[in-house]
């Protein structure tokens, strides 16, 4: 199947997906929820989806200067911001974003490998931590959760916790996972390289770091759109609701995340009583939250490199 096609298809799949989603819930009624929505809490959302990413940004500068791949922090903020615009428009989730960023920084002369891992790590290092923060979130939503999963609580609280933890563990055992020879060489070759340096641990803690603060600050921009349409619910709902809607948003079967983001929104938030019209709407938010910061990114590519590049 030919790329253009395929990008095609994917498009009408999202779109699909996206109508489907706004009919059950009533288009009349998403829309009721969008008109009605205020603007000091829109703001606030969007402001802590930009500062999200903003660290995002420099979490991967960091990432790359550890491998051995440099930039300044304008131009990674910049070239971010310049692939949140091209994952705003094109077919593929994150995938074409990330290519960019990976491609940019490898046509500054830096070494291809570093350039490219530096993304791929970057990406799994965010990915790592939303998951744990869903887990934490998850466990304490238990009195909701539980029952409409129909498991016990503390059962439901146990397997949320051990998993989480197990999660979160899965890094650090990379070094001596990489020490076999299998890994000598190849395409993971620089991974181990990296994983058996002295400072990896010291790396992977503000790597930790960094994440956990880009999640939060994206689960506050969620929150703020939720807000912004009435919806109002504790911090843990909407720690545990970032997964879904995340994880499914980044699917590469859609146009920006739109129509599968709405969906994860409806079946993640409807166990708290919120309506479907309501879910879609905090979806459709946060999918403008991207576009706004996509124009951000667009007009980025007109600005000048920074001095000595």
């Amino acid at each position: 199947m030919k790329r253009p096609f395929k990008a095609l298809l994917r498009g009408l799949v999202g779109l699909a997906l996206l109508g489907a989603v706004v009919a059950l819930a009533d288009p009349s009624r998403v829309w009721g929820q969008l008109r009605q929505a205020q603007p000091v809490w829109l703001l606030a959302g969007l402001l802590a989806g930009i500062a999200s990413n903003l660290v995002s940004a420099l979490r991967w500068r960091a990432l790359a200067r550890w491998l051995g791949a440099d930039a300044s922090a304008r131009d990674a903020c910049r070239w971010y911001f310049q692939a949140i615009g091209l994952n705003a428009l094109l077919p593929g989730a994150v995938v074409g974003g990330d290519v960019y960023r990976a491609v940019v920084l490898r046509g500054t002369g830096q070494d291809t490998a570093a350039s490219s891992w530096s993304v791929v790590l970057d990406r799994l290092s965010g990915l790592w931590m939303l998951c744990a923060i869903g887990g934490l979130g998850a466990a304490a939503c238990a009195d909701v959760l539980a029952p409409w999963l129909r498991l016990p609580r503390g059962l439901f609280i146990a397997l949320m916790f051990v998993g989480t933890l197990l999660w979160l563990a899965l890094p650090w055992c990379l070094p001596a996972l990489l020490r076999s020879r299998r890994f000598a060489g190849g395409w993971l070759a620089p991974l181990r390289e990296a994983a058996t340096r002295p400072d990896f641990l010291r790396q992977l803690v503000w790597q930790a770091g960094a994440s956990a603060a880009v999640q939060l600050l994206s689960a506050a921009a969620l929150a703020g759109g939720g807000l912004a349409l009435g919806v109002a619910l504790p911090a843990s709902v909407w720690a545990w609701a970032i997964a879904p809607v995340f994880l499914m948003a980044a699917l590469p079967v859609s146009v920006g995340g739109w129509g599968t983001r709405e969906a994860a929104a409806v079946a993640a938030l409807a166990p708290f009583g919120v309506a479907a019209s309501a879910a879609v709407g905090v979806g459709v938010v946060y999918g403008v939250y991207g576009l706004a910061q996509g124009a951000l990114g667009a007009l980025a590519f007109g600005l000048p490199r920074s001095a000595g590049r």
